[in-house]
């Protein structure tokens, strides 16, 4: 039986995109994505708990990034988690999980209250079947 890597995020960027350019002119942007669950407590106080996601982009979703993304935007993200490993200076193994996204939607509103580009419903009327 196959397994199954699938994250789905919404959440609101830490920082601007950090974007590089690999050999070959492969974009890669990199950034912090913060997620927030509120929920009461015992006591019925509201209680917001955040998580904080390393997101990684390539190629065409690296230059989505690039032109459009910036501190605090809201998206969207589909795609799987990453586990990385090296060792540092001193010899010990270092760990980091990322999430590598095949997918991403703006949630941001522009000033002219419609949705940024790459957002929005997609259009089911032009899907062949």
């Amino acid at each position: 039986m196959r397994g199954v890597n699938k994250v789905m995020l919404i959440g609101n960027l830490g920082k601007d995109p950090d974007i590089q350019q690999l050999e070959g002119n492969i974009g890669v942007a990199k950034f912090p994505l913060a997620t927030t669950e509120t929920y009461k407590d015992r006591t019925g106080k509201l209680v917001s708990q955040t998580e904080w996601h390393t997101v990684v982009l390539w190629r065409g979703l690296a230059d989505l990034a690039e032109k459009y993304l910036h501190k605090g935007s809201l998206i969207y993200i589909e795609g799987r988690l990453r586990t990385r490993s090296w060792e540092d200076k001193d010899g010990n193994k270092k760990f980091a999980t990322e999430v590598v996204a095949d997918n991403l939607i703006m949630l941001d509103k522009r000033a002219d209250g419609t949705a940024g580009p790459g957002s929005g419903e997609p259009d089911y009327e032009s899907l062949p079947f």
